[in-house]
């Protein structure tokens, strides 16, 4: 496996389970949230001191407003916060049993819309879904674009903006299709990423299991960064699929990479502590700490909401 420069750790904190990471270029600040935790965090410059804003229920994704502020995925609606701290202004709710679908991973697209999965908690029902919600006229357009999943994550977009892809935790897989950014839609799906399922009676000491995919970025060369959750690590795969490159990560269940820094050449990386073993959280005790490490070749920047 192969490695990058030490992973430094983004102050003292723990957390929940981290997701959702991106880098706001003009504000020169990591956010990101703890969805169990219901908070959304901020660290300027990448370091801190991290600040948190509590959330009145789970937030599984955030994404900057290209008019100030944050779009938030909250259990119960997609709010819009026009400052940090401020209102939580109702989008729109999206069509789920809050009672056991939350919000999950997302993020923009080139034009602005807000894509949202969702997790169906119980892994009772394949309910995960993904909605695009497009707000450019005043009002909230609602999109139901995939389904048929158990947890919904590892949304991303080629940097030409005509591949989609999208991965269903459990199922160990990522999707991909064509999209049509300005009509919106998406055609010719198929499995761009197959991983192996975990074998019987894992326990975090066995370093055969590659893990599942979780949290995504995308770099300037169309390579697909995936968080594999409890399997330690973090794999780069070419547009072709080939794997590039994988990076031990500090902890045995990251969650999301992103990229950041000025020159978009710092990954970050959330990870998650929640419900994790005594054993394990002995062996790695960081578990749940934003970690920072330096790459050769600069991701995408965020995409902006536009209302």
């Amino acid at each position: 496996m192969n490695t990058a420069s030490p992973w430094q750790k983004l102050g003292s904190d723990t957390y929940e389970l981290g997701e959702s990471p991106f880098w706001h270029p003009l504000e020169r600040s990591l956010y990101w949230v703890d969805i169990p935790g219901k908070k959304v965090l901020r660290a300027p410059e990448g370091t801190g001191p991290v600040e948190a804003w509590d959330m009145p229920s789970e937030p599984g994704c955030i994404a900057p407003a290209a008019s100030g502020g944050l779009v938030i995925a909250l259990r119960h609606g997609v709010v819009r916060a026009r400052h940090w701290g401020g209102a939580l202004e109702l989008i729109t709710e999206l069509p789920y049993d809050v009672a056991a679908v939350r919000a999950n991973d997302g993020k923009c697209d080139a034009l602005g819309r807000f894509w949202v999965g969702t997790i169906d908690e119980p892994k009772a029902r394949r309910a995960a879904e993904l909605f695009s919600i497009d707000c450019r006229s005043g009002s909230a357009l609602v999109k139901r674009q995939a389904g048929d999943a158990l947890t919904a994550n590892g949304l991303a977009w080629s940097p030409q903006g005509n591949t989609l892809y999208w991965a269903d935790t459990p199922g160990h897989v990522v999707h991909a299709w064509d999209f049509d950014a300005p009509n919106n839609v998406l055609s010719a799906h198929r499995t761009h990423l197959q991983f192996a399922a975990k074998p019987a009676g894992w326990t975090f000491e066995d370093r055969s299991y590659q893990g599942r995919p979780d949290g995504s970025a995308m770099d300037v060369d169309g390579n697909y960064w995936v968080s594999m959750f409890e399997g330690r690590r973090v794999s780069c795969f070419a547009p072709d699929g080939r794997l590039l490159r994988e990076l031990e990560a500090p902890a045995q269940c990251p969650t999301m990479p992103c990229f950041g820094g000025d020159d978009l050449k710092t990954l970050f990386l959330t990870t998650a502590r929640h419900g994790r073993s005594d054993a394990e959280l002995a062996r790695f005790p960081d578990s749940g700490a934003v970690f920072s490490t330096r790459v050769e070749v600069p991701g995408l920047p965020v995409n902006y909401f536009k209302d």
